[in-house]
């Protein structure tokens, strides 16, 4: 039998839920009241995206990016598990294609009629990651200073980022650079249900609901002639 058949989710993640649940609320204490800002930037960031201006967009959510992969996975996440280091370049690396697209111009789609399927999954999903990880603080027993905040922790950020990019970007621009995103989700919902978290399943339907948005953007435009 293959070595590796012995092996299983929780065998690759070294912490307890309440060591990381209690490092998510030292973030967000550490750095209060820095997360009404970037929320404040999430909101005007998901607002330009939908006005069409997404390169304005993508310049508020590059030096977000930038901030996680080192406060948060370089400085806070390598302590529990050896591959935060790895995660935050992979994150700062995110956050400087942002700021290149930003720059450029490069695949930025213009202004939408919110009633397309992308744009809506778009903007359900940012709501989501605005709104509904704060909502998290009471059940976490924590204060509102704890609550996983846009701009701070990952998951939202994460969240928040993939449906602003669904509403800005386009063409192959927009499926790589909702890879990163999509894959931390994918990685988190595993670990939340490693570790008991019951709003695991909401990360895995984020990353479905993606997919269709992303192939639905996807398709030609079809017009009647």
């Amino acid at each position: 039998m293959n070595e590796w058949d012995s092996y299983r989710v929780q065998d690759f993640i070294p912490f307890s839920p309440d060591v990381y649940f209690r490092l998510l609320a030292r973030m967000g204490e550490t750095f209060w009241p820095l997360q009404l800002v970037t929320l404040a930037l999430g909101f005007i960031a998901l607002v330009l995206a939908l006005r069409g201006r997404g390169r304005l967009a993508l310049l508020l959510l590059a030096p977000l990016w930038a901030f996680v992969g080192i406060a948060f996975f370089t400085q806070r996440y390598t302590d529990l598990n050896w591959v935060g280091q790895y995660l935050g370049w992979g994150w700062i690396l995110q956050g400087a294609a942002l700021l290149a697209l930003a720059l450029t111009g490069y695949c930025c789609a213009g202004r939408s009629s919110i009633f397309t399927g992308a744009t809506m999954t778009g903007v359900l999903i940012a709501l989501i990651g605005l709104l509904g990880f704060p909502l998290l603080a009471p059940v976490l027993g924590v204060g509102w200073r704890g609550a996983e905040m846009f701009g701070l922790h990952p998951d939202p950020t994460a969240v928040v980022s993939l449906g602003i990019l669904l509403i800005a970007l386009r063409g192959w621009v927009l499926w790589f650079l909702c890879l990163l995103p999509m894959l931390w989700i994918s990685l988190s919902a595993l670990t939340l249900q490693v570790l008991q978290a019951p709003w695991w399943p909401v990360l895995f339907a984020i990353v479905a609901a993606s997919f269709g948005g992303l192939f639905g953007k996807s398709r030609p435009d079809v017009r009647p002639g």
